[in-house]
């Protein structure tokens, strides 16, 4: 019996976003995966990096695999550093790396605790989203490199595969609205997901998803 668990925020846990009768991304992945293998959602809209750690502890005892998509709740967060005045470029340097370097410690310690399980685990970086503004796009892209430069850093040097959600996730219709993504990319995502768990994600080996 295979298991997969969705752990993380919104992009997994994207009922709330959807039209009625659109399914969320438990049903699509589900709908997608071989017969006899099971899917559990533990992510939680809205969740940051230390809530993952609530989400292990109800981690099904039959889990297999796991997919983990975290950390655009702890982007947002950080987002008034967009608003500040600043004196220098260094000075703005100096508070993207201060906001970097939290965010490193945060996720690599909630991803000792995710590979303590000893499950074949895959992550995603953050997506980029869809703002109708081009400036402000160019922010949040620009912003968010910042922490999926992480994301990917950690996936590489611990050898686990690598959703893409910036590539993956790259059409107007992927989203609901700007931040939040639509039954599309969501059917996308899935897609990804059942490749991921029926190939690399035990290799032992790094291996990128962007379709």
């Amino acid at each position: 019996m295979n298991h997969v668990v969705l752990l993380g925020d919104s992009v997994f846990d994207n009922g709330g976003y959807l039209k009625p009768g659109e399914p969320d991304v438990l049903a699509q992945v589900q709908a997608k995966l071989p017969d006899g293998w099971r899917t559990t959602m533990n992510a939680v809209d809205g969740a940051i990096t230390t809530n993952v750690k609530r989400q292990l502890a109800r981690l099904p005892e039959d889990a297999s695999h796991l997919i983990l998509s975290i950390g655009s709740s702890d982007a947002l967060g950080c987002s008034a550093i967009l608003r500040e005045g600043a004196r220098s470029v260094a000075e703005v340097l100096t508070r993207i790396a201060d906001t970097r370097d939290a965010f490193a410690r945060g996720y690599r310690r909630m991803l000792d605790l995710v590979m303590s399980y000893r499950l074949p685990t895959a992550l995603c970086t953050i997506h980029d989203g869809r703002f109708p503004e081009q400036e402000s796009r160019r922010h949040v892209v620009a912003s968010l490199s910042v922490f999926n430069d992480i994301i990917t850093r950690e996936a590489f040097s611990r050898r686990l595969s690598l959703i893409d959600l910036r590539l993956i996730c790259n059409q107007h219709d992927d989203y609901a609205d700007p931040i939040e993504l639509s039954a599309k990319g969501g059917d996308k995502i899935a897609r990804a997901i059942a490749q991921v768990v029926a190939g690399s994600a035990a290799s032992h080996r790094s291996q990128v998803y962007s379709e």
